[in-house]
């Protein structure tokens, strides 16, 4: 005789094993992309910049809908952060879309339209990722502790897609100019 319970269970089993791997998968996109990043920022430089970051208690009085390019501001104008992993992410981020902007100056048009292509559909990510993390800010069901993380990656996700639409529409121009 079958045991009704055991197709459950087994439902349960293979939901739970498809929701760790794109879990899995997630986790292997935003490790390459870090990766990337880690080889354009020198230690020195990330230490040299950190000290402008938020330490903790401090206030983040940066508002990033009133900045145009977060890559022209002085290290002192950096949006501040609370977690230390966005910290570094965030001066990962910064060298390696300086570095971008300017391998577009040189960059064969075929490598320009690559890049806009994989940078258009991170933005897609970027803004679901910014999505969720606003809808769970509304819920009001968090903890004081889960309310911060949740806000510091919010800041994340912001200061992401401010620099990616950047990068994007400087790859728009070298398109079109690359094309007439």
């Amino acid at each position: 005789m079958i045991n009704p319970g055991a197709n459950v269970q087994a439902e349960e089993i293979e939901t739970d094993f498809d929701s760790e791997m794109e879990n899995e998968k997630e986790m292997k996109k935003t490790s390459a992309f870090e990766a990337d990043m880690d080889e354009d920022l020198s230690e020195a430089a990330l230490a040299q910049m950190a000290g402008s970051l938020l330490m903790e208690g401090e206030e983040d009085d940066t508002n990033l809908d009133e900045i145009e390019n977060i890559l022209e501001l002085p290290d002192t104008g950096y949006p501040k952060f609370t977690l230390a992993k966005n910290k570094a992410r965030f001066l990962r981020m910064v060298s390696w879309y300086r570095g971008k902007e300017e391998w577009i100056e040189v960059a064969p048009l075929s490598g320009v339209t690559k890049l806009f292509k994989q940078q258009t559909k991170e933005l897609e990510g970027i803004r679901s990722s910014k999505l969720d993390y606003e809808m769970e800010l509304e819920t009001g069901t968090l903890t004081p502790s889960q309310r911060s993380y949740r806000r510091d990656e919010l800041k994340m996700c912001r200061v992401q897609e401010k620099m990616a639409v950047h990068l994007i529409s400087k790859l728009q121009v070298k398109i079109k100019s690359g094309r007439r």
